[in-house]
């Protein structure tokens, strides 16, 4: 632990002295951002240090290491989390305010890294805590992104896209590391060469290429010592500009390698409803895998001679499709630079290969144009190639005459490259992320590779740092678990949290968990306030749907229901309603214009609602813009419901479901991702479940949906509602601003189905659960048992047991010990 051998002293001196030398300046003068630079830059200082002796022990050591390659890591802020998992969390904030800064006002300078967007990176940022904190071997592998997504501002109600530029004011915390930058290549020709024993060679030429530059983020686990390493690589050029091309007046030649190496890290997800916003997703994914793996490859042979027992110190774990290309990316090293032939080359990527698959949604299971990959990496191309042609071999083998199998397993198929086949042919691991979602994927998405290689399948239900998401976040919570439960073994063991259930029947402990509760839903209030400009009541029930913006989630049955109570508030005013506030938070990608279109919706009822005076305050809408981490953490913390409502059978888990229960919010959601492990642990009494369930919408989908209009037609309250999206109730009479969301409730439209998510069809359910979750509300007694059951149920979804699952099944890491470094302090 760090806080025994904290000096106070020598830790202010460093602030003052990094202020002086960064800015010249005195304290008492420096900005509250220089500030955050200066203590920024002395904790990384006492990082350092246990970032060398863990290089150190790893160097001694030698264990298996993992690479999780993830487009996507999220992190949020690191200063408060690197103080916490330092354990000195309370030692500097009591430094810091000896010299007149407050901590709080620091951690508010930080930009939360835009480096993710949602549950997959926030996940990826989970484990790597997880895996430092239990004391594995491993590297994030990512992208540098310059802008990351977008910053969201909300303008009129509508989402617009702002560059996101987090890296202004620079990293404090991260490492440039050119000595270990590499060559990644794209485009070109393959040229064949025989050597002079007839062995074939295959040369890539006439190709662009960019330098891949790593910088390294130290990932501090929790009180060991241990800091595991984040990389995310940068692109530059190779030649930076070439004066030759300027001097001859070719100025667009100039700059145009460098304007490739800048377009690859510019943003995450670039739009890619256009061929060059596809190209350029691919470009990204390659460029990370390529120069990850070939860093793996080089770390691995400087302390190995023998490249055929890789996979005994090296796993490669793909998380999603948008690393795939890693599978031939190995390939390609080992055939062209290690000179291995394909039966070996091939036995040693099939056992560092593993994929996790984080969708059931078949559009978001990658496929890419052949003629575009042909043309953007053509060596890689040729090897899947081959890895389709000898898979195909297999299953004609195992399935004589069975053509359509062929057609439905093939990676190369109606002029696509299928990447989740690729995964699935070369990985020896296959997991899905909840119970649920992993049986979805063996009978019905994946169920010809379940069918041909069972034994590559596994669930592993996903988790949550309670590092991050419950002692940073939630403070006053973190205190009172730690003096009820006696012990704070909690922070690295989740299930200790079962010890709360013997308050469950403590009049006093209720009463404290519930204050706890107000206390963070004045906070979040404050921060509503200062903007949105709204003024909401803490008293209120606080119902809270936070997550990207995506019609499967259901953000628009929610607001749809919020616009049917607004109508049975203003018909019955006298009739009994517990004041609700409405809380959304999201991102809708650039490109998807009905998300879009829901966030103005959204906007427009708050509008509407929060402005009308009649209804005295029993309503409140509000849309937090630029959701992230470091707002998701006051949000997680307030609120009282947690909205899970997606369509069963769509959301592979859900993460935010658990920051909700953990934080104490009782569930209100379909059994659909995680939500049913949740239920299985809270018990359904503790949980507000409605709707279709997965297999009913299976079955409905398999047989051409259902018709909307029965509905329609047959409830005038629900016929209203959605009346109300074109009559220009919510469009200041603008009767054609919500036409595509109307349409798309009632009307088949080109290949989509007439509400495709079941929004009208488990209207009714989902109001019949908002109203018993307000019952319940109403007596404080029994609520407070329920939220703080939700509590005391979390811990089986820390992810630090989902890592020691992976370990356990498919990675086989080696645990690791790191002695205390000799600090400063």
């Amino acid at each position: 632990m760090y806080n025994p051998r904290f000096e106070k002293d020598v830790f202010k001196r460093d602030v003052r002295n990094n202020v002086k030398t960064l800015f010249r300046k005195e304290v008492e003068e420096a900005t509250p951002q220089q500030l955050f630079q200066a203590v920024s830059y002395a904790v990384k200082e006492a990082i350092i240090d246990d970032w060398l002796a863990t290089q150190k022990q790893y160097e001694k050591d030698d264990p298996k290491t993992v690479y999780y390659m993830s487009m996507e890591f999220l992190l949020g802020r690191a200063l408060g989390n690197n103080l916490i998992n330092m354990t000195a969390y309370k030692e500097v904030k009591e430094a810091l305010e000896e010299m007149g800064i407050d901590l709080n006002v620091i951690e508010d300078q930080e930009p939360d890294p835009a480096l993710g967007n949602g549950g997959l990176g926030r996940l990826a940022a989970c484990f790597l805590d997880s895996l430092a904190t239990l004391g594995y071997a491993s590297y994030g592998c990512g992208i540098r992104y310059r802008y990351g997504m977008f910053k969201q501002k909300i303008r009129d109600g509508y989402q617009v896209e702002a560059p996101d530029n987090w890296l202004k004011d620079g990293n404090p915390f991260e490492l440039r590391r050119p000595e270990y930058a590499k060559e990644v290549r794209f485009g070109g020709n393959i040229r064949v060469e025989y050597d002079e024993n007839g062995k074939t060679h295959f040369v890539q030429e006439n190709y662009e290429s960019v330098m891949a530059i790593p910088y390294d983020y130290p990932i501090v686990g929790y009180g060991n010592h241990i800091v595991n390493t984040l990389r995310i690589w940068d692109a530059e050029a190779i030649v930076n500009f070439q004066l030759d091309s300027f001097d001859r007046g070719d100025y667009h030649k100039a700059v145009e390698q460098e304007n490739l190496a800048k377009n690859i890290v510019e943003v995450l997800y670039p739009n890619d409803n256009h061929y060059a916003g596809k190209e350029l997703r691919l470009k990204q994914q390659y460029f990370f895998v390529s120069a990850s793996i070939q860093a793996a490859v080089a770390k691995f042979k400087k302390k190995h001679g023998d490249i055929s027992k890789l996979p005994e110190k090296v796993t490669f774990q793909m998380n999603d499709t948008h690393p795939t290309v890693a599978v031939a990316e190995l390939m390609r090293i080992l055939l062209d630079e290690e000179d291995l032939g394909w039966n070996e080359a091939w036995d040693i990527t099939t056992k560092c290969c593993a994929y996790t698959n984080h969708t059931i949604m078949a559009e978001a299971l990658e496929k890419w144009p052949i003629d575009l990959f042909s043309k953007l990496l053509p060596r890689i191309y040729q090897i899947i190639q081959e890895i389709d042609r000898r898979f195909i071999e297999q299953v004609r083998a195992q399935y004589p005459g069975n053509e359509e199998k062929v057609r439905k397993m093939a990676i190369l198929m109606d002029g696509q490259v299928k990447m989740a086949h690729l995964a699935i042919v070369a990985g020896y691991s296959v997991n899905g992320v909840a119970k649920l979602h992993t049986e979805i994927l063996k009978n019905q998405e994946l169920k010809d590779f379940y069918q041909m290689m069972p034994e590559k399948f596994n669930n592993k239900t996903n988790g949550i740092t309670q590092r991050r998401f419950l002692m940073h976040a939630n403070p006053l919570l973190a205190d009172w678990v730690t003096e009820k439960l006696g012990t704070k073994e909690w922070i690295t063991d989740l299930s200790k949290m079962d010890g709360l259930k013997k308050w469950l029947d403590d009049e006093e402990a209720l009463k404290e968990f519930m204050t706890i509760k107000f206390k963070n839903k004045e906070r979040l209030a404050a921060y509503i306030k200062e903007h949105n400009g709204v003024e909401v009541d803490p008293r209120s029930i606080f119902d809270v749907q936070v997550k990207r913006l995506h019609e499967y989630k259901r953000q628009l049955l929610n607001i749809l229901h919020v616009m049917y109570l607004y109508n049975q508030i203003k018909e019955h005013p006298e009739m009994s309603f517990y004041p609700k506030t409405y809380i959304f938070g999201a991102k809708a990608s650039a490109g998807y214009i009905r998300a879009k279109e829901i966030i103005k919706l959204i906007n427009s009822v708050a509008d509407v609602i929060n402005n009308d005076r009649s209804i005295n305050g029993k309503l409140k809408v509000v849309f937090i813009e630029d959701y992230r981490v470091s707002n998701a953490e006051l949000i997680f913390a307030a609120a009282d419901i947690s909205e899970q409502i997606s369509t069963a059978s769509k959301e592979a888990s859900g993460t935010g479901n658990m920051k909700f229960m953990m934080n104490g919010a009782p569930t209100l959601g379909t059994m659909d991702g995680a939500n049913v492990e949740i239920v299985d642990e809270v018990g359904i009494d503790n949980a507000f479940i409605f709707g279709l369930s997965a297999d009913e919408v299976i079955n409905y989908e398999q047989n051409g949906g259902y018709n909307p209009y029965d509905i329609y037609n047959n409830d005038p309250e629900i016929r209203r509602v959605v009346d109300q999206l074109v009559d220009g109730t919510y469009s200041n009479g603008d009767k054609e601003m919500y036409r595509d969301l109307y349409n798309s409730l009632l009307n088949n439209q080109g290949g989509s189905k007439a509400d495709m998510y079941f929004i009208l069809k488990d209207f009714r359910s989902y109001a019949d659960a908002q109203a018993r979750a307000m019952e319940a509300y109403k007596d404080t007694d029994k609520w407070a048992r329920m939220a703080l059951k939700n509590s005391a149920c979390c811990g089986k979804f820390s992810a630090d047991r989902t890592i020691q699952e992976y370990v356990d099944d498919i990675w086989h890491l080696d645990h690791v010990v790191v002695e205390e470094a000799e600090l400063d302090y």
